[in-house]
């Protein structure tokens, strides 16, 4: 796994963790492919759980870390709840954020406006996470942690100053309602500049019969000396024979009918601008008017444009490369909350000490069987240990009575809980694995080159060399694919070098024989001890429960026949 920069939700900060992936066909092997795909429809989320779940380390600070807070999101669903509502709009202002606005042209007043509301979207945003975050019920470490961080980006990024700022600085586009303009003329009442005066909250309003343009500039007591403005927000009305040149300026800035076929009232145009504008005039007044403000207001509106983008780079951006971290837990934490609903029964992993019993699982049963059965009542659980003298289980019993399905049930077991979620057991203890390892049987297409016994070998042999006495190996009729003895000399010679390297192993097998050899194999072992493990019988019939011993009976060519149809009995009866 790549090591993580900034805050983490899958490991605890200073963590120097190593990590192994299980390839895909491990995660198929042990039906947990079908688990994330359970979890999750969306394939981006299903990915991710599935990249997290397959990536392995045995630094049991990770998985702590992890299961205290799947532990905290299970237990508190409107910390779920909340937290996906927030992300919803955190991913909705990525999509449709400004923020990709980057020329001074580009960005207008009225872009700027709008990002002030998006500034302050962003900080009601972090605020409400941090408070959900500050619920007392929140024990992990991670989300405890995750708190003081988003706090820390909070306080640094001064959104509590900058929220006040917000309030007393900004000018909602709604609040707009009229724009002032100044325009300066030559002698021949010609336009030659053009300025902005001031953004108004109020709107013009419509005037009476008041004193016109013409007599405004025919007045010398009218003329204003200084081009200071009043506040009025009232039209000047315009004369009729001296309107053309501003006339046709103020047309130019949209197609604004305001002078133009205006009734004459006792030798004045009553000027007032109509509601209504022609054709696609709207489009070009507003982006006349925002060139120039643009124009007037370049340095300002760039140095607030870097300002925002600052505090929008640390409220969205930091944050939001959590949401992925996050929603594996929730997602994980709804699936597994609804099998709990179902009568399932899962339960939090625990650590377990070096120099302990390297695994201890009480009242543990298999995760696919469970997903796909109505009746979780009729699930059959089971219990086992790893220790010194139970480190290689030779299992044996007969076809189709549970072997593969509780082989898969122990990897399980531990995938889960190196990615911190619980565990479909009553209780279960353990030392995490550096990796998992299986050994399936191969299609029949992947064995062309070699046979299916040489890739079985082949297979092996590399597995083998990558194993240690933290891996977990799980063999299901590894070396059956030949004759029983060349596959028995095999399989012999395999289980004593794993003895060697002390591999947590479980070998599914027909091979009743190396079964019973187990213990003359732990007597020749230095360390660690093999077990003849078995699916008990009851009655003849199947109980799908295992128990600690020899092999119940030896003829490993009739469990073949039966798996594959060709007893006497099958064959007559056409069964």
């Amino acid at each position: 796994m790549d090591q993580h920069t900034g805050f983490s939700l899958m490991q605890p900060a200073g963590t120097n963790a190593e990590y192994r992936r299980l390839s895909d066909h491990v995660m198929h092997d042990l039906g947990l492919e079908a688990f994330c795909q359970a979890v999750s429809s969306d394939a981006k989320e299903s990915r991710f759980i599935t990249n997290v779940l397959s990536q392995i380390t045995d630094d049991a600070k990770v998985s702590e870390y992890r299961r205290q807070i799947f532990g905290d999101i299970l237990r508190l669903p409107e910390l779920r709840s909340t937290m996906l509502e927030l992300f919803g709009k955190i991913q909705f202002m990525k999509d449709f954020s400004t923020m990709h606005k980057t020329t001074d042209e580009e960005l207008g007043l009225w872009h700027l406006f709008h990002r002030l509301d998006e500034l302050d979207s962003y900080i009601r945003t972090v605020e409400t996470m941090r408070e959900c975050l500050s619920d007392e019920r929140i024990r992990s470490e991670g989300l405890t942690s995750l708190r003081d961080y988003i706090t820390e980006l909070y306080d640094e990024a001064c959104f509590a100053e900058m929220k006040k700022d917000i309030a007393a600085l900004k000018m909602k586009a709604s609040d707009v309602q009229s724009v002032t303009l100044g325009v300066n003329v030559n002698e021949r009442f010609e336009a030659v500049s053009i300025g902005l005066v001031s953004v108004n909250k109020k709107p013009f309003k419509k005037s009476g019969i008041v004193s016109n343009f013409a007599d405004a500039i025919a007045a010398r007591d009218k003329l204003r000396d200084t081009a200071d403005w009043d506040g009025d927000m009232h039209y000047q009305f315009i004369d009729k024979e001296k309107t053309s040149d501003v006339s046709a300026f103020i047309e130019k800035l949209g197609g604004l009918s305001a002078v133009r076929n205006m009734p004459f009232v006792d030798g004045h145009i009553r000027s007032t601008v109509l509601n209504t504008i022609n054709d696609g005039a709207a489009a070009n007044s507003t982006f006349y008017l925002e060139t120039v403000m643009n124009k007037m207001l370049s340095s300002l509106v760039k140095k607030l444009r870097d300002t925002l983008t600052k505090y929008a780079n640390v409220a969205i951006v930091n944050v939001s490369g959590l949401v992925p971290e996050f929603i594996y837990y929730i997602r994980c934490a709804e699936f597994i909350g609804g099998l709990m609903e179902k009568g399932c029964v899962f339960c939090e992993a625990q650590p377990a000490a070096d120099d302990e019993t390297s695994m201890t699982a009480r009242g543990f049963y298999n995760l696919k069987l469970a997903m796909n059965m109505e009746d979780v009542s009729e699930i059959v659980s089971n219990d086992l240990i790893f220790d010194k003298n139970h480190t290689v289980y030779i299992l044996t019993g007969a076809n189709r009575g549970g072997k593969t399905t509780i082989t898969q049930a122990v990897g399980q077991l531990f995938v889960l809980a190196q990615g911190g979620l619980f565990v479909p057991a009553e209780s279960f203890r353990y030392v995490p694995c550096d990796c998992i390892y299986t050994h399936f049987p191969a299609d029949e297409d992947k064995t062309m080159d070699l046979g299916r016994l040489g890739e079985e070998c082949v297979r092996f042999k590399e597995i083998f060399s990558q194993a240690t006495s933290r891996s977990l190996l799980l063999l299901n009729e590894t070396f059956s694919t030949t004759s029983f003895e060349e596959g028995y000399y095999i399989a012999r010679d395999s289980v004593k070098a794993l003895l060697t390297k002390a591999v947590r192993t479980i070998y599914n097998t027909h091979m009743h024989k190396l079964g019973g050899d187990a213990e003359e194999l732990s007597r020749e072992s230095s360390g660690a001890g093999a077990a003849s493990l078995i699916m008990r019988t009851e009655n003849g019939k199947r109980s799908f429960k295992v128990a600690l011993a020899q092999p119940e009976g030896s003829s490993y060519a009739k469990d073949i026949a039966e798996k594959y149809g060709v007893t006497y009995d099958m064959l007559v009866s056409g069964s």
